[in-house]
């Protein structure tokens, strides 16, 4: 198994407590409603911290059917969220799993920007390119991109 590792950026005009509400503490709830075209469903075995299972079901029509992943961490006061992509989505033949590092600071222009550390779990001698990384991130674009745009035309939601 090999690791490869890749960090990114994504600035937001929503403030950093305001998106992290929305992307991690009420994310079974609000992904349904501001992504109905990628999201199905979410299902939340547990509390929401570490430990839990949570199951995201994409939309009839996507390349995958379902990604199951566990909370490694949280931390509602740093604002920042752990987790690993265990089953489902891209993992198979390539991948044994995927783990994320999301932590949502201040932005310059009153926004937010959430920094992200990604590792990607190589199955024996595959690799991973960054075109794969890349297409993996633009996956969870259109969903992020969703929700943003359903807190910007909804402000009272998630403050």
């Amino acid at each position: 198994m090999g690791v490869v590792t890749y960090d990114f950026e994504v600035s937001s005009p929503i403030s950093p407590t305001r998106l992290f509400k929305a992307l991690v503490l009420e994310a079974d709830k609000l992904f349904p409603k501001a992504a109905p075209h990628a999201i199905k469903s979410v299902e939340l075995e547990g509390n929401g911290g570490p430990g839990s299972i949570v199951k995201i079901n994409f939309a009839d029509g996507l390349p995958f059917q379902y990604v199951k992943h566990t909370v490694e961490g949280q931390d509602k006061d740093n604002l920042s969220y752990s987790y690993s992509l265990i089953e489902g989505g891209p993992l198979g033949e390539k991948l044994e799993k995927i783990s994320y590092e999301n932590k949502f600071v201040a932005g310059a222009d009153g926004g937010s920007v959430c920094k992200s550390l990604m590792k990607f779990y190589t199955v024996g001698d595959c690799t991973f390119t960054e075109d794969e990384i890349k297409e993996q991130i633009q996956r969870m674009d259109g969903v992020y991109n969703a929700v943003e745009a359903y807190l910007v035309a909804n402000p009272d939601v998630c403050n």
